[in-house]
């Protein structure tokens, strides 16, 4: 009798062994391309609503920001999945980091220029003797000059003042033009009481894709299952959000102390245009994007040598 109890103790502690392996196997973490808000929504239903526990995933969603480059954390193999913008996966892959991406949440880039209505700034060609607000060294900079060169508007002819996020500068007239977001300090000076004027990069033929899933060659080679439920439940998730907003919003302030449900609710309403922009679905991402992508980040110097887009992204993870 003895025996037989020490034989099924040791079954079950190998039992529990290999239960406990299987759960390590399926917990990942995803780091995101900044703080935590309604920019992130999918993620958050996904975790909420019980899709990533429905497909045998145990989800870690991590804020990101500049102490936490989404593309150096997965990088370094210590979390699996991230998000961040098509340009810094190109960038990345030219400098031999084996980054993929696995779908574009934004496939219409929420970046604009815009100035307070009472101003009267409308186009690019107003900027010619204003002060415009510059976000130097990210893709902001690169969109801007982008319309800049479109518009054929002679940048010595504007003044361009350095920024950063707070938008108190443009509110009080010291600056003219802003560079922003449509989700994010568009919104914040509409919640202030003032109009702007927006000039959209998409008119001048410049859309870069945005927010990209993201994983690792290792990642993709070594559990492609794993990448693959990812995917899918997180999809299934930015699904929701677009069809519900108020309930996307709802438990958007769930994951963060300082999150309003009026402010995220605004956010997830401008937010889906840009997720979903056209009858394609969430997600959808094609080497015509990639390349368009890759020709503006060259033609900036912003990315040094051209790459195999083919190799840059992938579909296979997706439903």
């Amino acid at each position: 009798m003895r025996y037989h109890r020490v034989v099924a103790f040791i079954i079950m502690l190998a039992l529990a062994s290999l239960c406990a392996s299987a759960h390590a196997e399926d917990a990942v973490t995803v780091r995101l391309k900044w703080l935590n808000q309604a920019q992130f929504a999918g993620f958050y239903v996904a975790q909420d609503k019980g899709f990533y526990k429905s497909a045998g995933l145990d989800v870690n969603i991590q804020p990101g920001g500049p102490d936490f480059p989404a593309v150096q954390m997965v990088a370094g193999g210590n979390e699996q999945f991230g998000v961040t913008g098509a340009d810094q996966i190109l960038i990345a892959r030219s400098k031999g980091v084996p980054v993929v991406a696995l779908a574009v949440i934004y496939r219409r880039n929420p970046f604009v220029l815009f100035s307070l209505a009472k101003s009267g700034i409308k186009t690019p060609a107003d900027y010619v003797g204003k002060k415009v607000g510059v976000k130097i060294g990210g893709n902001e900079e690169l969109i801007y000059r982008a319309v800049l060169d479109k518009a054929e508007i002679d940048k010595s002819k504007l003044t361009e003042i350095p920024v950063k996020f707070d938008i108190t500068p443009l509110l009080t007239g010291d600056i003219d033009v802003w560079p922003g977001y449509l989700i994010n300090e568009v919104l914040a000076a509409k919640e202030k009481g003032f109009d702007v004027n927006i000039v959209y990069p998409s008119d001048y033929g410049i859309d870069l894709y945005a927010d990209t899933l993201f994983t690792t060659e290792k990642m993709l080679k070594e559990k492609p299952d794993v990448v693959k439920k990812f995917v899918a439940a997180t999809l299934q998730g930015w699904n929701t959000a677009i069809a519900a907003p108020e309930e996307a919003a709802k438990i958007t302030v769930k994951f963060g102390d300082k999150l309003t449900y009026d402010h995220e609710l605004a956010m997830m309403k401008a937010s889906v245009p840009l997720l979903k922009p056209d009858s394609k679905p969430v997600g959808f991402m094609d080497e015509g994007g990639w390349n368009s992508a890759q020709s503006l980040l060259l033609a900036a110097g912003s990315q040094k040598q051209a790459v195999d887009v083919t190799k840059a992204f992938t579909l296979v993870a997706q439903p």
